[in-house]
C-alpha cells in the first residue's frame, strides 16, 4: 500500500481540506466496522498511540488508537485553521502539522511566494520531511489551493517548487480553484497568471476547478430538490454537497456545499489507492497515461451522480446514463466543452458494483461522439473500485486531458492584460523584495506558450485520420 500527503494552503485550501478529511473519515467508517487499522486507512491516516504523549509511536496493526491525518495545514491568516482546531476534526491534526501567521498575504502573490516563502522555507521543509518519514511508501503529494488570493497562489506554488526540490520522485497533484470573472479580488488575474507559470513548470497533474461551475452545480441540485419533479427520487440532503450526517454539528457555511464537491473529487480520485477493486488504478498511472506532453497536464474533471438518490437499488439503465452524464457540461467542475474539442486521453474511475463489460460497452457507445488525437485513438484508462461512496450504489469520475481548457486560460490572459496594460496595482507587487517586473512578463509569456501548444493540437482536429502504415510480415 502507498501513502499520500495532503498539503492545504490558504483559506480556500484549508476549507476544502477540512471537508475532505471529514468525508474521508465518514467513508472509511462506513466500510471499516470493526475499528481495525488497515491498509486502506494507512493511505491517508497514521494510527498513533497517544498514551505515551502527544506524538506517540505509530501502531501498524490492531485497533485504531488515534488517527492522525497525513497532512500539512498552511495559512498566513490563522482564522480558518483555528476554526478547524476548535471543530470536530481537532483530534485528527496536531500542532506539528500547522504553519500559520496572523497578517495574511493581502491578495498579493509576491507576499505569499517571495516574502512568506523565504521566511517559512525551513519550517515547511522540516514539517514536510517529518510527515514523509511517517510513510512507508510515499507516492503522492496533493496540494489544495486557490489561484486568486495571495497565500493560496503565492505560497501554494512556492510549496510546489519545494516539493520538486526535496522529493523529486514523488508525484505532485495540484487541485487549483480558479476565480470567476466576477471575482471580488481585483488582483486575482495577476495572482492566477503568476501561479500558472509555476504550475506549468513544477506540477505533474493539475485539476483546475472553477468557482462558477461549483456554484452552478449546487444551484441545480437545489432546484431539482425544490421543483418537486424529482422530489421522490432525490434526497433532501445530497451527500455530495451537504454535510448531513458528518461530524459537523455547526451550521453549514455558504461555501461548504461547493467545497464538498471538490472533496468528493479527491475521494474518488484516490479510491483505487485506498480500496480493493477488479481494475485498480494507481495514482502514477493517471500521470503516466493522461499526460503525453509535460506542460499539458491540466485535466478536466466531471463527477456523477451529483445528488443522492433515495432509492439506492438503481436500475442498470441509470448506469449508462451515468456515463453519458460524465461527458455532459452540467457535471464538469470547469466551464468547458470537451465534446467539441480534442481529447489527448481520458480516464474513467468507477466505484461500486460495476462490471468491466459495463465499462467497455459504454466506452464503445460514447467513442464515436468524441474527438481523440489521431495518434491516440485508444487513449482510455479505466479503474474499477468495488467500494462505492457513502449513500450511492456507484459513482464515476471522468478525467479528460482535453484542449477545452484553452478558453479558461485565454480568458485569464485577457483579464491579466487589461490590468497589466495600465500597470494597475503593479506597485504593490514590485515593492516586495525579489519581485521584479520581469516576473510578470515571464508569467504571461509562459501562459501564451501554453495556449499556443493547445492551438497547435486543435489545428489537427479536423485533419484526415491517416492510419499509420503497418509492417507487412511475409509468411
Amino acid at each position: 500500500m502507498t501513502q499520500s500527503v495532503v498539503v492545504q494552503v490558504g483559506q480556500c485550501g484549508n476549507q476544502v481540506g477540512c471537508r475532505f478529511w471529514d468525508l474521508a473519515l465518514r467513508e472509511h467508517a462506513a466500510v471499516n466496522k470493526k475499528g481495525i487499522y488497515d491498509e486502506a486507512l494507512s493511505s491517508f491516516f497514521r494510527n498513533v498511540d497517544t498514551r505515551s504523549g502527544d506524538n506517540g509511536p505509530d501502531m501498524y496493526k490492531g485497533k485504531i488508537c488515534s488517527l492522525k491525518a497525513r497532512a500539512l495545514l498552511i495559512d498566513m491568516e490563522e482564522g480558518v485553521v483555528n476554526e478547524i482546531l476548535q471543530g470536530p476534526l481537532r483530534d485528527v491534526f496536531d500542532s506539528k502539522q500547522l504553519i500559520t501567521d496572523v497578517s495574511g498575504s493581502g491578495n498579493n502573490w509576491a507576499v505569499g511566494h517571495k516574502m512568506y516563502g523565504c521566511q517559512y522555507r525551513e519550517n515547511i521543509v522540516e514539517k514536510l520531511r517529518k510527515t514523509a518519514e511517517h510513510c512507508d511508501c510515499l507516492q503522492c503529494f496533493f496540494i489544495i489551493h486557490s489561484m486568486g488570493g495571495g497565500t493560496g497562489s503565492g505560497l501554494g506554488t512556492f510549496v510546489l517548487n519545494l516539493l520538486e526540490e526535496e522529493f523529486p520522485e514523488v508525484y505532485r497533484f495540484v487541485t487549483s480553484v480558479y476565480p470567476s470573472g466576477e471575482d471580488d479580488v481585483i488582483t486575482s488575474p495577476y495572482n492566477s497568471v503568476l501561479a500558472m507559470k509555476e504550475l506549468n513548470e513544477h506540477a505533474d497533474c493539475v485539476l483546475p476547478i472553477e468557482n462558477e461551475s461549483l456554484f452552478e452545480i449546487v444551484n441545480k441540485i437545489h432546484q431539482m430538490i425544490n421543483s418537486g419533479k424529482l422530489g421522490s427520487t432525490v434526497k433532501q440532503n445530497s451527500l455530495v454537497t451537504s454535510s448531513a450526517g458528518s461530524a459537523k454539528t455547526l451550521q453549514e457555511k455558504p461555501f461548504d456545499a461547493m467545497n464538498n464537491i471538490v472533496a468528493n473529487l479527491l475521494l474518488n480520485l484516490t479510491s483505487s489507492a485506498r480500496f480493493e477493486g477488479s481494475l485498480n488504478m494507481d495514482l502514477n498511472e493517471i500521470s503516466m497515461n493522461l499526460v503525453p506532453f509535460p506542460r499539458l497536464h491540466y485535466l478536466v474533471s466531471s463527477l456523477t451522480p451529483l445528488y443522492t438518490l433515495a432509492d439506492v437499488n438503481v436500475p442498470s439503465r441509470r448506469l449508462d446514463q451515468m456515463f453519458s452524464d460524465a461527458f455532459s457540461r452540467d457535471h464538469q467542475l470547469i466551464q468547458a466543452d470537451p465534446k467539441h474539442s480534442l481529447y489527448l486521453a481520458c480516464a474513467l474511475l468507477v466505484r461500486g458494483n460495476v462490471q468491466v463489460s459495463d465499462l467497455r460497452r459504454n466506452i464503445e457507445r460514447l467513442k464515436p461522439s468524441l474527438h481523440f488525437v489521431s495518434w491516440n485513438q485508444e487513449g482510455w484508462k479505466t479503474g474499477l473500485c468495488s467500494v462505492p461512496p457513502v449513500g450511492h450504489s456507484h459513482s464515476l469520475l471522468a478525467l479528460a486531458n482535453n484542449t477545452c481548457v484553452k478558453p479558461t486560460f485565454i480568458e485569464l490572459k485577457d483579464r491579466f492584460m487589461k490590468l497589466y496594460k495600465k500597470k494597475a496595482h503593479l506597485h504593490h507587487y514590485l515593492q516586495i523584495d525579489g519581485m521584479e517586473q520581469s516576473c510578470f512578463s515571464e508569467a504571461i509569456s509562459s501562459l501564451s506558450d501554453l495556449i499556443e501548444e493547445y492551438n497547435e493540437l486543435d489545428a489537427t482536429k479536423d485533419g484526415p485520420r491517416i492510419e499509420p502504415s503497418r509492417l507487412k510480415i511475409a509468411v
